[in-house]
């Protein structure tokens, strides 16, 4: 058994720290400074945390070993899983055009830009996030805003801003599900709480989103539907994060801010012509002019409908009480942990969760997708295959950087950092979430920081006598904010709308955003963890 040793380095808490944030530090300075591939800076930060393990800390090499491959499969099955089969059912959708239809559907709800930002940023957008995450929504509603009539900068910055609410449950619910495995908290009480933080940010985007496309009229003129959407999707996030499912909070979510949205009358006014002149300055795609039969257009909605009614079918008791019986458990071979007061950690087991995993419901929901569509077998199969290797190296990324995280996490050196951090004492509900964003704004992902930091903030939140679960929720919650600034981001937002070498224009026009919010989150944290909003939590 390899015992868990808190301060391996010369007796010395703070040089043990200091190692043990190595793997960190390499992996930060090579994203950040360097501008190395993410795959690249994920497998040499793998690295250094197997040397430090085995050299520093004394766990043997092979339990080292052991413990990088089991972060390597929890990377893959159930994270990159979902995202896999719901990209997959995305492409499907873009093959038989019926991406194109959607697209022109929502052109058709309002000819007001400043309502198709929040339609297609915001809640469509959310609803990408929450069936694949990882830029995807991006990407595809930065094309969408374009073809709408944005100039592609202002597409590209609405888009980037847009995707903050709804990344801590994104690809079904996968930041909080890591957050909750890394951590060894239950998923329901860290969800809970990260579902009384983000839905207030839901409220404040809409209305930035607004004013980002039009300014101080914007705001004057739509704040109204912009203010409904937002509580609309603030009241599901919450509801459904809280009292029925992590995975279903973005989906729920997206419904119902866009359902408010549709059904404010002044949201389906036109806008005048004076309006969209001084708003846009982009070329209006020809084919939104196109007519689409009734049929094809229930078609282009059939993939999402189908996956939140399998989601919805899932979460009913009786049929998830069947789902989980094809859960398989496992002794993790090689691999026999204690934490310092000698008791095994709970990474010796491994759960597979088969059935009723999000990946597995979506790849079902993309069967389906694919009859309705009318998908040939051999065509779908060949898309799938394509899938996985348009994201090759987002699977290196993601299994490397949960490798890595594992190795830290069980050989003791997250719990090291966490106790030198505690010093930090009441400051560190502030710092907590910017923890989590300067996570995020390197890595690019909610989930791979929660990843890296999740144990570490639980360590440091049982020494400073905070809730472990605020901290780790707030961990998740002030990372959504790093997604707009992170370089992968701006490069994916660049690429969609043809600004390639302009990330830099980007950065300018999201940061003073990015960190505003920021400082919201902080203070709400800071306000949870006193009395004065400390009634928040549950």
């Amino acid at each position: 058994m390899y015992v868990q040793e808190l301060e391996p380095v010369a007796g010395s808490l703070g040089l043990s720290a200091l190692v043990a944030a190595l793997p960190l530090v390499i992996v930060l300075v090579l994203l950040g400074g360097v501008r190395m591939k993410a795959h690249l800076a994920g497998l040499t930060g793998l690295l250094a945390a197997v040397l430090v393990a085995w050299l520093a800390y004394g766990m043997p090499l092979d339990q080292t070993l052991s413990s990088a491959a089991q972060g390597a499969a929890f990377g893959f099955f159930p994270i990159l899983w979902i995202v896999v089969n719901a990209l997959w059912v995305y492409r499907m959708t873009v093959r038989t055009r019926h991406f194109d239809i959607l697209r022109r559907s929502f052109g058709r709800l309002s000819d007001d830009p400043r309502i198709q930002a929040l339609v297609v940023a915001f809640c469509f957008g959310a609803l990408l996030e929450a069936l694949a995450g990882f830029g995807a929504p991006v990407a595809i509603c930065s094309v969408m805003l374009v073809a709408l009539g944005f100039e592609p900068v202002r597409a590209a910055v609405v888009a980037l801003v847009a995707n903050t609410a709804p990344v801590a449950f994104g690809a079904m619910g996968t930041p909080v599900v890591t957050l909750a495995q890394v951590t060894g908290l239950p998923l329901d009480d860290v969800a809970s709480v990260v579902g009384r933080q983000t839905p207030l940010l839901a409220l404040i985007v809409p209305l930035v989103l607004v004013g980002l496309v039009d300014g101080r009229r914007g705001l004057r003129k739509t704040w109204v539907p912009a203010l409904v959407c937002g509580f609309a999707f603030a009241v599901a996030q919450f509801a459904a994060s809280n009292y029925v499912s992590a995975q279903l909070a973005d989906i729920g979510a997206a419904l119902a801010g866009a359902g408010a949205l549709v059904a404010v009358p002044h949201a389906r006014v036109p806008a005048a012509e004076a309006v969209r002149a001084s708003v846009l300055t982009g070329a209006r795609s020809e084919e939104l002019d196109e007519d689409d039969p009734q049929r094809e257009v229930v078609r282009a909605y059939a993939p999402y409908a189908l996956i939140v009614v399998i989601f919805s079918i899932a979460q009913i008791p009786v049929v998830k009480d069947w789902l989980a019986k094809a859960t398989q458990t496992y002794d993790w071979p090689v691999l026999n942990v204690a934490n310092p007061a000698g008791e095994p950690v709970g990474g010796n087991v491994f759960s597979w969760p088969i059935v009723s995993t999000g990946g597995t419901l979506v790849l079902i929901a993309g069967v389906c997708t694919a009859v309705v569509l009318g998908v040939h077998t051999r065509v779908a199969v060949r898309e799938w295959a394509a899938t996985v290797h348009e994201l090759r190296f987002a699977i290196l990324t993601v299994t490397s950087v949960l490798a890595l995280a594992y190795v830290m996490n069980l050989s003791g050196q997250a719990a090291t950092i966490g106790y030198f951090v505690a010093a930090a004492g009441a400051g560190l509900a502030f710092l907590s979430p910017v923890l989590g964003w300067f996570g995020v704004a390197v890595s690019g992902s909610d989930t791979s920081a929660n990843a890296l930091f999740g144990a570490l903030q639980v360590t440091a939140a049982h020494e400073s006598g905070l809730s472990p679960e605020l901290l780790a929720a707030a961990n998740s919650s002030g990372g959504v904010l790093g997604k707009m600034i992170s370089p992968q981001n701006l490069t994916i937002a660049c690429a969609a709308v043809g600004l390639a070498g302009r990330e830099g224009d980007l950065l300018r026009r999201v940061l003073p955003w990015s960190m505003g919010l920021l400082l919201v989150m902080c203070l709400i944290v800071v306000g949870q963890s006193s009395p004065v909003l400390g009634w928040m939590l549950p």
